[in-house]
């Protein structure tokens, strides 16, 4: 699946305009390396390394979303591996 696709359906993201802008700017990684292309591969067992509000963000993929469904399904998706300190 897209990154792009993927941070959308995950609902990480609003629109995935927003989604395709934070890879193009570089600032999406990929298992560990720089990934400046939307159509990057992601699969089960990805991390996906980002800023999103204010924070960093750090998910492992746990399933691949086939649409943009409600808040728990989208979050039974990944598993965020830096959780809110707080």
């Amino acid at each position: 699946m897209r990154i792009d696709k993927f941070l959308f359906f995950a609902r990480l993201v609003k629109t995935r305009t927003l989604a395709q802008r934070i890879v193009a700017e570089g600032h999406m990684r990929l298992d560990g390396r720089v990934v400046d292309r939307a159509h990057a591969e992601v699969r089960a067992g990805s991390v996906l390394t980002f800023p999103l509000n204010d924070r960093v963000r750090v998910l492992r993929v746990e399933a691949l979303p086939v649409r943009r469904g409600p808040a728990a399904e989208a979050q039974a998706c990944y598993t965020d591996l830096k959780p809110a300190v707080g």
